[in-house]
């Protein structure tokens, strides 16, 4: 193996600068127009820093009147608290085009699988 490999890349060390993160908890990383969509493994106090997901799939809360198609790029729906549709008009702090559906889910469901793709979406 090369001598400068460090890790494989899919976890990354975030210091929390806000309200407190439980495990499972999405993440937005980064304040400018691109961000990461993470999922934190651990609980993340203000100050903190913890392990937090750039890939994989996860099941994590969607905007119960969301209609979502397998494959389509979901939104992270900052004030929702909850991934939507890539219908949705962004809002500030929201993030588009970081994941996608893993399933389909339509109006009423409240979680959905995504997969995170480790690539940066767009900040609102």
């Amino acid at each position: 193996m090369a001598s400068n490999y460090v890790q494989d890349g899919d976890i990354i060390d975030w210091a929390n600068g806000g309200a407190a993160v439980n495990s499972g908890d999405p993440v937005v990383i980064g304040s400018n127009s691109d961000a990461l969509i993470g999922i934190a493994l651990v609980d993340i106090a203000n100050g903190a820093t913890g392990a937090v997901a750039l890939e994989g799939v996860w099941e994590v809360p969607k905007v119960s009147a969301a209609v979502i198609a397998t494959g389509e790029y979901v939104m992270w729906d900052a004030s929702a608290a909850a991934f939507d549709d890539n219908a949705a008009t962004p809002a500030a702090g929201d993030v588009s085009d970081g994941a996608i559906a893993w399933e389909s889910a339509g109006a009423g469901v409240t979680t959905i699988k995504i997969k995170l793709i480790g690539k940066p979406g767009v900040l609102a």
